[in-house]
C-alpha cells in the first residue's frame, strides 16, 4: 500500500494515477496491436480508444453521483474530492461502449472486429489499474481472518479514501487485478486465432461480470443494496454485462470468421 509514489510538500504524485495512466496505455497499444492483425487501421482504432476513455471517465463519474446520490447535496459535484475520485468502473465501461458503437458507425469501421479489438487490452488496463486501487487503499474488502488478509496501515490512504487501518481485510483489489489478468490471457489467446466477429468482446463481457459478481460479496460497499436483496448494484450491473455478452456470443455471425494475420499487416474479416 503505497499511496503516494513522490511528495512535494502538501503536494503529490498518486501511485493510483500513475498506475491507471499505464494501464491505459497499455490498453491502447494492445488495442492498436491487435486492430492491425484484423487488418483495421491503427489510427482509427487508437482515436476511437483516446475518445472513449474520455467518455468513460464521465461516466464512471456520473454512476458514482448516481449511487452517492449527489442530488442530495448537489455542491458535492463540483468539489476537488469528487473530481480526484476513480468513479465507477462499470459506469465508465458502459458509457465508453454506447459511444464507441456510435463512433463506429460513423467512422464506418466494422463493428465487431473494432469492439474484439479492445477486449483484450480493456481487461490488461483494469488489472494494472486495480493495482492501482490497491496501493491507493479504495475498493477495499470486509474485514477477514485468512492468512492472506491484508491490513492497510498507511493514515495517508486513510485520509484520501477512507478505508479503515490496521484492520485484516479481503484485498478485493488484487483479486479483481489477478482476475482481469487471468481473463486477458484467454482473451488475448482467443483474439489472436481465427473467430467469429463479436466473439472476443462478448467473452470479455462474460468474464469481467462474473469476476466482478463473484469478488463484490468480500468487497465493502457502503450503499443500501437496491431492491432490498442480497445483491450490490454492482453485481446487478454485473448481471446485465454477463447477459450482454451471452447475448453478443450466441449472435456472433456464423459464417463470418476474423482472419488474424501472423505478421500483423493484413487480415479480412
Amino acid at each position: 500500500m503505497f499511496p503516494k509514489l513522490i511528495s512535494w510538500g502538501d503536494l503529490f504524485l498518486p501511485t493510483y494515477g500513475v498506475l491507471v495512466a499505464a494501464g491505459f496505455l497499455m490498453a491502447l497499444w494492445m488495442a492498436g496491436h491487435l486492430a492491425q492483425r484484423y487488418g483495421l487501421s491503427k489510427d482509427a482504432i487508437t482515436s476511437l480508444g483516446v475518445n472513449s476513455a474520455i467518455v468513460g471517465l464521465i461516466g464512471a463519474k456520473v454512476l458514482m453521483l448516481i449511487q452517492d446520490e449527489a442530488w442530495k447535496n448537489p455542491a458535492q459535484i463540483f468539489t476537488l474530492a469528487t473530481l480526484q475520485a476513480g468513479g465507477i468502473f462499470f459506469g465508465g465501461l458502459l458509457a465508453a461502449l454506447i459511444y464507441a458503437a456510435w463512433d463506429i458507425r460513423r467512422r464506418k469501421l466494422l463493428v465487431l472486429p473494432t469492439l474484439d479489438s479492445f477486449g483484450p487490452g480493456i481487461a490488461l488496463g483494469h488489472a494494472i489499474g486495480r493495482l492501482g486501487c490497491f496501493a491507493d487503499g479504495c475498493c477495499w474488502g470486509i474485514s477477514c481472518d485468512r492468512s492472506w488478509a491484508v491490513p492497510l496501515t498507511d493514515p495517508a490512504a486513510h485520509e484520501l479514501v477512507g478505508v479503515p487501518l490496521n484492520v485484516p481485510l479481503h484485498p478485493t483489489q488484487l483479486y479483481e487485478s489477478i482476475a482481469q489478468f487471468v481473463a486477458f490471457g484467454i482473451l488475448y489467446r482467443l483474439g489472436t486465432r481465427s473467430h467469429r466477429p463479436g466473439r472476443i468482446i462478448a467473452a470479455y463481457l462474460i468474464l469481467a461480470g462474473l469476476s466482478r459478481f463473484v469478488i463484490d460479496f468480500w468487497r465493502y460497499h457502503d450503499q443500501p443494496n437496491p431492491f432490498g436483496g442480497p445483491l450490490v448494484t454492482a453485481q446487478w450491473l454485473s448481471l446485465g454485462l454477463m447477459a450482454l455478452g451471452g447475448v453478443l456470443w450466441l449472435r456472433a455471425a456464423p459464417r463470418a470468421v476474423v482472419r488474424v494475420s501472423p505478421d500483423a499487416t493484413q487480415a479480412q474479416a
